[in-house]
């Protein structure tokens, strides 16, 4: 059996900006992933929301800071054969990063953790990568959101540009989310549940050609 882990933010968790809390279980988009690939794969969701991909936000009562947790969750789910990786959008808060040049830098790091990564067993086998750029933000008439990632609109739409770039760099696999998904306009950020199971369903043919299946 193939395993592969998703490690990401409050969009791979499934947050639902209508509701303030969490899509059916069928809805989120690792879910989805998992129906479309069958019984010979098992898809781990590992979402927590703020994630962030390398940097620390001292306003939270968790560690969000994705490299930091990073090691922790590939010995919890050893071995793998897949890691798939949506983070960026919260790194394009002013107060944490802002830019996705730094959201890249971040990516970059994680990637560099999973390649040198300590395996628990000798005869491990680095597991594939593959990075995903997150829907851009759009505007919203959320006053709190709209302050929050200000300038996030222009910076997380080059995000899909950067990451394309640096997984050819590091020979990683690439999947812009932006082009099957859009974020809703209730709080600009997030996906409304046909946005996040249309990610589960694009992603499909990618993660197939990784595993070999």
């Amino acid at each position: 059996m193939k395993t592969v882990l998703c490690y990401g933010d409050s969009l791979t968790w499934g947050y639902d900006a209508e509701t303030l809390g969490r899509h059916a279980l069928e809805d989120r988009w690792p879910s989805v992933l998992q129906s479309a690939l069958g019984a010979d794969v098992h898809v781990i969701a590992e979402g927590l929301n703020g994630r962030t991909t390398v940097y620390d936000d001292h306003t939270a009562d968790c560690d969000r800071n994705g490299a930091r947790i990073l090691p922790t969750v590939l010995h919890s789910h050893g071995p793998l054969d897949l890691v798939i990786i949506m983070l960026g959008a919260n790194d394009m808060k002013p107060v944490l990063c802002g830019t996705a040049f730094g959201a890249t830098q971040g990516m970059e790091r994680l990637i560099e953790l999973i390649a040198h990564h300590a395996w628990s067993f000798d005869d491990d086998e680095k597991p594939e990568i593959l990075i995903v750029a997150p829907p851009a933000i759009c505007e919203t008439a959320n006053a709190a959101f709209a302050a929050m990632f200000a300038g996030g609109v222009e910076q997380s739409s080059m995000l899909a540009s950067l990451y394309a770039d640096l997984a050819d760099e590091k020979g990683c696999g690439f999947f812009d989310a932006g082009s099957v998904a859009k974020t809703t306009p209730l709080d600009g950020v997030h996906l409304d549940a046909e946005n996040t199971r249309a990610i589960g369903r694009g992603l499909e043919p990618m993660v197939r050609m990784m595993l070999g299946l």
